[in-house]
């Protein structure tokens, strides 16, 4: 490919902001594009060029291809940055990238379109050599099928949308009594949701943690892990709270993980910025989910113990550039980050509106990445982050302290904010002693 020097950003918020900020460090030049919905927004005046690409709601603009691609054309970019979420994993955009000469940062169509279907990822997790999750080979036919392998597994089992995600179509069935309206919910769900009614089944790993590793590969068939992550503290399958490394991990087993993903990364020919992700179980066995082919929202830990800028070092891969060494990826510390959205601290509904407040916390190693300010009006038709808080100590007790002061220096006004609930997190037993889960919120009290 050569130098980029011209680089649009399909995306908005946070994140079109946070590759803003990369791409002029980079000496290079950024495009923002912007829906009517988001006219205005201060980080729009901090691109060198921002073109409105269609009305508020997505279909109309952060997802119209034909407004992107024209808004590439015009404004003379030779790069497209597609950041998380909207086209980010939209095969037939890189396709139609590539077709008008554009650059793609990112991997190629055809990784994208064999990891999309999870249960032929899967499969090609096994030929590589990486644990899977005990299961079905490939989709279920029907109900019988269903039976039979459920048989094979054993209960409890999970049924889940081969083209899911946040939770959609998914399913986790004890016995064999719920098993036939579980697979009829599970597919009727997924079939509305990802125009996919294709259901696979895998043996239900009970009170696992969610550990995902950080990978990059370049066009030289290098590839560096950049630690790994512990994304257990969710809520309906949504990551509220991410940290780097994951103690749960015994050196070992910390050292099988990376070799794992690296291993997988280079078996697929992957190029560009992923993460494989992986459930734990209690007895620290590790078994692949899946892997985003993508920059994830929690990349931002992996930078603050390694100080490497994976956003920039996507863009060098795109130009062709080597990777570092692995022994230059030192890790130091421990790194936290809270998703701050939008909602209700309690219920988790949205809460759009006008901030009327925004005092935002700093000191030594806090870092604030939110395109909010006072006056901003958060958009009710997006998603509800507005930022996320991600602090680093030198252990995980001092990052959790340092989260805690600068939750306490946070102050939003107008709307309801998730501020309140991560400073309870960071002052509860369970969390602070790290003796939590995936499912542990659904029992939370608070």
């Amino acid at each position: 490919m050569g130098e980029i020097k011209r680089i649009l950003i399909a995306n908005r918020g946070e994140i079109a902001l946070r590759a803003i900020r990369t791409i002029k460090e980079m000496g290079k030049e950024a495009v923002a594009v912007y829906s009517t919905a988001d006219k205005g927004n201060h980080y729009l005046k901090l691109a060198d060029v921002a073109v409105c690409i269609g009305d508020g709601p997505s279909a109309s603009s952060y997802l119209n291809i034909p407004s992107i691609i024209s808004a590439a054309e015009v404004t003379g970019c030779d790069a497209i940055f597609p950041g998380y979420g909207f086209l980010s994993e939209n095969q037939n955009f890189v396709e139609i990238c590539k077709h008008h000469g554009l650059k793609f940062i990112g991997p190629t169509p055809e990784v994208m379109v064999l990891m999309s279907d999870k249960s032929k990822a899967k499969d090609v997790m096994k030929a590589a050599g990486v644990p899977v999750v005990p299961g079905s080979d490939g989709a279920i036919k029907n109900i019988e099928d269903a039976k039979k392998r459920a048989k094979e597994v054993g209960y409890p089992v999970i049924l889940k949308a081969a083209q899911g995600g946040g939770g959609r179509g998914m399913r986790v069935v004890e016995d064999e009594s719920y098993l036939e309206n579980a697979f009829l919910a599970a597919e009727s769900e997924a079939l509305s949701a990802f125009g996919d009614g294709t259901i696979y089944m895998e043996k239900f790993i009970k009170n696992p943690r969610h550990i995902e590793v950080q990978v990059v590969a370049d066009a030289h068939g290098n590839v560096i892990h950049i630690g790994e992550r512990d994304c257990s503290m969710q809520r309906r399958h949504q990551k509220l709270i991410e940290e780097s490394p994951a103690v749960v991990l015994t050196p070992e087993v910390r050292e099988r993980l990376h070799e794992a993903a690296v291993k997988a990364t280079k078996y697929i020919k992957y190029e560009g910025a992923g993460t494989f992700e992986f459930l734990l179980d209690a007895d620290l066995n590790f078994y692949f989910m899946e892997m985003n082919t993508r920059l994830q929202v929690e990349h931002c830990v992996s930078e603050m113990v390694s100080d490497i800028d994976i956003v920039k070092l996507m863009i060098e891969v795109a130009e062709g550039k080597e990777l570092p060494t692995q022994e230059e990826v030192e890790l130091k510390g421990h790194s936290i980050e809270c998703r701050i959205t939008a909602e209700d601290p309690v219920k988790f509904l949205p809460f759009p509106g006008k901030i009327t407040k925004w005092i935002a916390p700093g000191g030594k190693d806090v870092r604030i990445d939110s395109h909010a300010y006072a006056g901003y009006i958060v958009p009710s038709i997006y998603d509800s982050m507005i930022g996320k808080l991600i602090v680093r100590g030198k252990d995980r007790a001092d990052a959790i302290a340092r989260m805690k002061r600068a939750l306490e220096e946070f102050e939003v006004g107008g709307i309801k904010t998730t501020i309140p609930f991560h400073l309870k997190m960071m002052q509860n037993p369970d969390f602070v002693n790290n003796n939590f889960d995936t499912k542990y919120l659904e029992n939370y009290k608070g």
